[in-house]
């Protein structure tokens, strides 16, 4: 009950569209009512009562002048409930996709970490539909169905109660079989949209990488990955489709039974003079007349399961509380100087027993280069994803201008801080637009300023539209070095007083290395930067280095200083130039 008036809800901004709707739903319901009644009058007062031909026709005028006016009425409801009840849903649909889709934007990367971005994108399309199928038809589709029942079920009673009493029986024993069989249709239906996000999963995977799978061949292997999420898919519908089979094979039964026991029951009650002959008629209609509402409501609790499973898959998600965010009464941070101190801070992943970082103290003065060498997994990258608060510190504190990043808004916060991946992401509209992305709203004037910071503004005019050109998805049109120094322009419109260099240029050739190292050294010039490197050439002129391994930051100094120190920076140095010598 909590999760339906949690539903509900989401009714609230379009109440007077939904009582509208409500209320047309009613007068069609009624129209459809009114029908059995007519023919029942005809058929014992007009054509049997009626002393002349004349009054037969004058009767008959009446009440097709009578019927042509609920029809105009019914369908100009019926006009309502189609078009306003489907916009209504839609809009409720735009709510929740912008309500889940805006969430997901704040949860935190620890989130990310353990979710596919498949799996979330099926909860963002297949699971609203369902949801807004409901929100639609189902209230409407309730109501309708509840007011023809009661409606011929009251009609009948006043013809003869004994064989209605029969009617009744046999419609509450389909209720509570449907009602039982709906435990596992729910269950299958859950299933259902486990199974589809496992495709989404692996199909969006495998489409994303699609260059790396067709290098290495792996096509086969690929489809061998599908197949079974597929197989999976396919075994679960054919569970469900099952549980259909017999939840409407078996009502078809019942509602079989009630033609019988109608003929049965009311061929009994006019042989004894209890009942009318032209009754059973008007019976026969009204079966058919309830028979569709009676359909509606057991398809209503096929549709009640759909879009009550994807709703709750769509609350796990605006449930989960982001592991980062705004603290109460946090400030606004400003344009920060960059003064940044580690206060023993320690971090380790929501998963992990032990520390990636494990009591770091460490004081880095505003507008100064720190570079972070060490081996892989050593927590080069998790150190700086602190900084941001990509993940929040397990134990102590870092402070920006000696107040903690924890009491920042997360947004003034950010606006603070960039950082440049060696794994640059293009989005998939034009190169102005990405370039923009590091300031929304900035002119053009300033853009091009921004790529030319970059060395990539000429590039830029060669192609054929310009900052007009469609970078396509992920930038596929673009080498590794141009989305570098695009990615680099996004940074110099940011203009932020903190900078991340994470392995920038590690990925690079020769010749795009030197266009985009020169790009960067403009870009580090009166910032708070952090450069992480595994070309340690690129970082002999930093202010300071820190070598940082799982035992934490063991040797810290300048290049100079470290060589001299023959320790594991110089270990590092040699390995990658290959030199015996001592010697700098």
């Amino acid at each position: 009950m909590q999760r339906i008036k949690r539903f509900a809800s989401y009714y609230k901004p379009y109440k007077r569209i939904f009582w509208l709707d409500m209320f047309c739903a009613v007068i069609i319901s009624l129209c459809g009512i009114v029908f059995p009644i007519i023919i029942r009058y005809l058929l014992n007062e007009v054509f049997v009562a009626a002393t002349t031909p004349e009054a037969i026709l004058e009767s008959v005028l009446l009440i097709s002048l009578i019927l042509l006016i609920l029809y105009l009425v019914q369908a100009l409801c019926q006009y309502y409930v189609t078009s306003m009840g489907h916009i209504m849903g839609a809009r409720m649909e735009y709510d929740m996709r912008r309500e889940i889709f805006s969430h997901m934007e704040k949860l935190s990367f620890s989130y990310y970490d353990k979710h596919s971005t498949g799996a979330m994108t099926s909860r963002i399309l297949a699971d609203l539909f369902d949801i807004t199928e409901l929100a639609h038809h189902g209230p409407e589709n309730l109501l309708i169905s509840s007011v023809k029942l009661l409606g011929a079920f009251i009609f009948l009673i006043t013809i003869n109660w004994k064989v209605t009493l029969i009617l009744i029986a046999v419609t509450i024993f389909m209720f509570i079989f449907s009602w039982h069989m709906n435990k596992e249709m729910r269950r299958t239906f859950m299933e259902n949209r486990k199974t589809v996000a496992g495709i989404n999963s692996v199909a969006q995977d495998s489409l994303s990488g699609i260059r790396t799978v067709a290098s290495y061949n792996n096509e086969d292997l690929e489809l061998e990955r599908f197949d079974e999420n597929n197989k999976n898919f396919l075994d679960s519908k054919t569970r469900n489709y099952l549980v259909m089979g017999r939840y409407h094979s078996i009502n078809g039964f019942l509602q079989g039974l009630m033609y019988i026991s109608v003929i049965l029951a009311g061929g009994i009650a006019v042989a004894r003079g209890d009942m009318l002959a032209s009754d059973i008629v008007i019976y026969v209609l009204y079966i058919n007349l309830f028979l569709d509402p009676i359909r509606t409501l057991i398809n209503f609790t096929e549709q009640f399961q759909k879009g009550m499973t994807g709703f709750e898959r769509f609350c796990e998600i605006i449930d989960t509380e982001p592991e980062v965010q705004d603290r109460p009464h946090a400030i606004e941070a400003g344009r920060l100087q960059g003064n940044i101190v580690f206060d023993n801070v320690s971090f380790a992943y929501d998963d992990a027993e032990e520390h990636v970082l494990e009591n770091i103290n460490l004081e880095i003065p505003a507008l100064k280069t720190i570079a972070l060498v060490g081996p892989s997994g050593g927590g080069k990258t998790t150190f700086c994803s602190l900084i941001p608060r990509y993940y929040n510190v397990s134990q102590g504190a870092i402070t920006i201008d000696g107040v903690d990043v924890r009491d920042y808004t997360l947004k003034s916060l950010r606006d603070n801080v960039a950082v440049v991946q060696q794994d640059v992401y293009i989005f998939n509209m034009s190169v102005r637009d990405n370039i923009a992305y590091g300031r929304p709203g900035a002119s053009m004037e300033e853009i091009i300023a921004a790529a030319k910071q970059a060395n990539i503004h000429d590039f830029i005019m060669s192609l054929p539209e310009g900052y007009d050109t469609q970078c396509g998805e992920q930038g596929v049109r673009f080498s590794g070095g141009q989305k570098q120094r695009i990615s680099i322009a996004r940074v110099f419109l940011k203009n932020p007083p903190i900078l991340v260099l994470d392995e920038a240029t590690s990925a690079l050739d020769n010749q795009s290395e030197f266009l985009v190292q020169q790009a960067l050294d403009q870009l580090s010039t009166d910032r708070t930067t952090f450069v992480i490197a595994h070309r340690l050439s690129t970082i002999r002129n930093a202010d300071e280095i820190l070598v940082l391994t799982d035992q934490g930051i063991v040797e810290r100094g300048t290049h100079a200083d470290l060589y001299a120190q023959d320790g594991l920076y110089k270990e590092l140095y040699n390995l990658q130039f290959r030199q015996p010598s001592a010697s700098a």
